[in-house]
């Protein structure tokens, strides 16, 4: 389909979209089964129309299908993360290239996953001209949780120490972008003898939690202190590990969960002055998401902060959304994008 840009002061464009669809609850991921539908979309009040040219798979988008949030609605187009050129809307944002993310787009409405997104203007985020649009819709979901997950407990300052738990994930290595460019001392954690492969704006540790004890490591290499904040994108697995390894008034950020309940040490706890913050970026309208990502625009203009990769064989087309999400499944390394015009 040729479309045109809408003039602002006409009726909203309406579009026929080619969207990925998931009709009914998966009983797990392995059998989650896509559609392929058209479906009319056109912007409501306060709304843009985005012609998508790239989208982001995360693995809440595969979760998401298995109703594990409860809120998710059935039948719905998926889709968390975008990035394209708005089509209709306000004449100071038409031809813009723009991107986003969200907590409700693509679980409590109709998402990214598709040739079109209507969205509100609020929650668009102007696109850096140095930046791809698949780069671009690889930043939300794992920034926005760095970035609030950081926000919560205090941004890092110079100096302290930052121990990171799954360094080499995707929110991991937008953790230790954003402490490096403020200053701090990074401590990467793996799971096995593989140096850290992301962007970092100082040579950061890195300890490979099968071969050493994980909190005597740290305290060797924090002169027996600890650190001052804990980044757990992995959960209960290292949680007794990040606890051991903060120290006095140190802070523990959580965001993932493998099995829900922990042994806790209540008065190693309150003695240590030690404050816990869990981040759900689930709860985050698609505004409040935008807003998270502009507070730290000015890290990708000056280049502290860099987008992730993105390899061709990560690309997919809205055909091949089921191998997309199989890749996420399997715990790909790369970020997996759909690019709905291939």
């Amino acid at each position: 389909m040729t479309l045109t840009l809408s003039d602002a002061g006409s009726a909203p464009m309406i579009v026929e979209a080619d969207c990925v669809r998931i009709n009914a609850k998966a009983p797990n991921v392995n059998a989650v089964r896509l559609a392929r539908e058209t479906r009319t979309i056109r912007r409501g009040q306060g709304e843009v129309l985005v012609r998508i040219e790239a989208a982001g798979v995360n693995p809440s988008d595969v979760k998401a299908t298995t109703g594990l949030m409860p809120y998710a609605v059935f039948p719905r187009t998926p889709g968390r993360d975008f990035a394209g050129t708005v089509i209709d809307g306000p004449a100071s944002w038409l031809g813009q290239a723009v991107f986003g993310s969200s907590g409700d787009l693509g679980i409590r409405r109709d998402g990214s996953h598709a040739s079109h997104l209507a969205v509100e203007a609020d929650a668009l985020v102007r696109k850096p001209g140095g930046m791809s649009m698949e780069e671009a819709a690889g930043i939300g979901v794992p920034f926005v949780t760095a970035i609030e997950g950081f926000r919560r407990t205090g941004m890092p300052k110079q100096g302290e120490f930052v121990l990171v738990f799954g360094a080499n994930g995707k929110v991991g290595q937008a953790a230790v972008q954003i402490a490096t460019s403020r200053g701090a001392n990074v401590i990467g954690v793996v799971r096995k003898d593989e140096p850290y492969q992301g962007h970092a704006n100082t040579a950061i540790e890195v300890i490979n939690s099968a071969a050493v004890e994980v909190p005597k490591a740290v305290l060797g290499l924090t002169g027996g202190r600890g650190v001052d904040i804990v980044f757990n994108t992995v959960g209960d697995p290292y949680f007794q590990d990040a606890n051991r390894s903060l120290a006095k008034d140190g802070r523990q950020i959580l965001i993932a969960a493998v099995n829900r309940i922990v042994e806790f040490d209540i008065l190693a706890f309150y003695r240590a002055r030690h404050t816990y913050v869990g981040v759900d970026t689930l709860g985050f309208s698609s505004i409040e998401s935008a807003n998270v990502l502009r507070s730290m625009m000015h890290g990708f203009d000056d280049g502290s902060l860099r987008p992730f990769p993105i390899v061709p064989t990560s690309i997919y087309s809205l055909g091949d959304a089921e191998a997309a999400y199989a890749a996420v499944i399997g715990s790909s390394r790369d970020r997996i994008i759909l690019r709905p015009g291939s």
